[in-house]
């Protein structure tokens, strides 16, 4: 895997790219000495993970429909469990 040279200006001008995009690491330089390295951990989800995740979702809907369980109820359920966890 191939390290890709960057200055710093443009690492800081492209970040959302580098950070969402980026596959292999990258050295970040300034005047051509590397200051640093990011080292991207995740990785691009193929269309089958994606057609996998969507599948997940609508049966989970389907779940929380068949019950009737609505968004709001969750919601809700969930803030009283963070204000009891707080105490």
């Amino acid at each position: 895997m191939d390290t890709l040279k960057v200055g710093m200006r443009e690492f800081r001008d492209k970040l959302a790219t580098y950070l969402l995009e980026s596959e292999s690491p990258v050295a970040i330089t300034r005047h051509g000495d590397t200051v640093g390295y990011f080292i991207p951990t995740r990785r691009k989800r193929s269309d089958a993970d994606k057609a996998a995740l969507q599948e997940a979702a609508a049966r989970w809907q389907a779940v929380l429909d068949a019950e009737g369980i609505s968004d709001d109820a969750i919601l809700a359920e969930f803030k009283q469990w963070r204000k009891n966890r707080a105490r």
